[in-house]
């Protein structure tokens, strides 16, 4: 574990360090401007709390040692740690999260509409992946590969990616990105879970599916397994 932890500290520098220069947020203006949350100024990001209010503990989380539930229909948890967790992100360019997964768990296919991601596997066998945009024929390409312990994959920002527990025990990943909020789009409860609805006939040709499905799939209870 402990040489999985230097790959994973390396891992995030490496990734902090290019942040600076191809950041998907707008660079800092100032050494920090940690978020305050209580500030009615509505700016792209947060506010910036008074400097002299400023503490240590702006820029500390504790709780990624510790594993997540898994007890849902995906058998899976993932636990961010972004500027709505700790307000020191605030304007930095990044973030982090840990994921875990039961046997035969899945992060499902999802989307950071603001930043790429890397994926460093600290236990367990993933299979995970991701698919390109349109390419000049009209197809997808898939590049996926079957990840272990110590392995590290790259999701680029914007595509539809996904990870699932292929092996028979508990796995556990860390995610880092290069947005201080990500976002996440879960392409199933997007489509199928949106409020209002997405009209029937949409879903229908786009997915090619029977009305009767469509609306099926609509009175589903999509599950958001982030934390």
């Amino acid at each position: 574990m402990a040489a999985a932890k230097i790959i994973l500290i390396a891992a995030l520098i490496a990734f902090m360090a290019a942040s600076h220069g191809l950041a998907a947020d707008p660079g800092p203006l100032q050494d920090y401007c940690v978020a305050d949350y209580n500030s009615t100024v509505f700016v792209n990001g947060y506010a910036c709390k008074d400097r002299g209010l400023v503490t240590a503990d702006d820029f500390f989380f504790s709780g990624l040692d510790k594993r997540a539930s898994t007890a849902n229909r995906l058998g899976s948890n993932i636990t961010i740690v972004d500027a709505t967790k700790i307000p020191g992100v605030n304007s930095l360019g990044v973030s982090m999260s840990r994921i875990d997964y039961a046997p035969y768990g899945l992060n499902p296919p999802h989307a950071h509409p603001r930043s790429s991601e890397i994926l460093h596997v600290v236990e367990g066998e993933l299979y995970a992946g991701f698919v390109s945009a349109n390419t000049e024929d009209g197809s997808n390409l898939l590049f996926a590969k079957k990840l272990r312990k110590g392995d590290v994959f790259v999701f680029p920002r914007g595509l539809i990616h996904f990870q699932f527990n292929c092996g028979g025990s508990r796995a556990v990943a860390f995610a880092a990105f290069d947005s201080q909020k990500p976002g996440l789009v879960t392409i199933a409860n997007a489509m199928f879970g949106a409020h209002p609805a997405v009209d029937d006939e949409v879903l229908v040709k786009a997915f090619q599916l029977n009305e009767a499905t469509v609306d099926w799939l609509q009175k589903q209870n999509w599950l958001d397994v982030s934390t």
